[in-house]
């Protein structure tokens, strides 16, 4: 009895031994947040992967979009391998705080947030507008009187909405969902009357839909997009920021404008 203990003890200390090397070898990230790059250095890109045409997954799987080719160019000429990290858009302020990602780059408004991150120059214009079925009889903003309308939340277009009380308080309801895709399914039910989102995602939302969805003249506010990093990161703002220069003085900001909107949608001076 007295050996099947001894045994029994030694087994035991063995199984502590593996697990506490296990657990002292697990590999963990230390992320360099107010440096340019990480120690194993990659770029880690934060974006929403429902968010066509700057981010969201392609027929093959894989992550693409205007702002994914654009972040993948400038890690390309950073020297950086470039690491695609989906996010939780209401999260996207835990995940750059925590240090999981370098910087929020998917259509990202800075006009309300100018003091929240630490920013590009902005490199486009966009505006908010409302998506509507065809056959609802809404023309203007005014006829979204009494309507279910629907956002995704914490976007753009519910920060515009909310920062106009006057239209808000004129719905028979302000929605929120997670992503557009949703949001679209809602408005072709019947579920909600209207939709409020960036226009190029509008656009790309219902190119395959423009006998059924419309989107109104009128506009609910402009704004700009910018590559956000967290507050106080200024090395890596500004190794991004040049890049992106440099990619609009040689002509490649154009050319993946062109290939993504058909235009040269850039604002950012070189």
């Amino acid at each position: 009895m007295k050996n099947f203990k001894k045994l029994t003890a030694l087994v035991l200390i063995a199984v502590m031994a593996v697990g506490m090397v296990a657990c002292g070898g697990k590999e963990t990230k230390d992320k360099n947040t107010s440096g340019s790059a990480n120690d194993d250095n990659t770029f880690v890109v934060g974006f929403d992967q429902d968010f066509p045409p700057f981010g969201y997954v392609g027929d093959d799987g894989e992550f693409t979009g205007f702002d994914i080719e654009m972040a993948e160019e400038c890690a390309k000429r950073m020297g950086q391998k470039i690491v695609l990290q989906p996010i939780d858009w209401d999260a996207k302020d835990m995940e750059l705080e925590s240090g999981t990602i370098d910087c929020i780059w998917n259509g990202f408004t800075i006009n309300g947030r100018e003091n929240q991150y630490t920013w590009t120059d902005v490199y486009m214009d966009n505006s908010q507008v409302v998506v509507v079925r065809k056959d609802s009889g809404i023309k203007t903003l005014d006829d979204l009187k009494g309507k279910n309308v629907e956002v995704q939340k914490e976007s753009s277009a519910q920060s515009a909405i909310e920062d106009n009380e006057e239209l808000k308080n004129s719905f028979a309801e302000l929605r929120t969902v997670g992503e557009y895709n949703t949001a679209i399914m809602d408005l072709e039910s019947g579920a909600v009357d209207a939709i409020a989102m960036d226009v190029f995602v509008a656009k790309d939302q219902i190119k395959d839909k423009t006998d059924e969805l419309m989107i109104l003249d009128e506009q609910i506010s402009t704004e700009q997009y910018a590559v956000g990093f967290k507050k106080g990161n200024e090395e890596l703002r500004d190794k991004v920021e040049d890049t992106l220069k440099e990619m609009v003085k040689d002509g490649t900001f154009a050319k993946i404008s062109e290939k993504w909107f058909d235009m040269d949608v850039c604002i950012l001076e070189p």
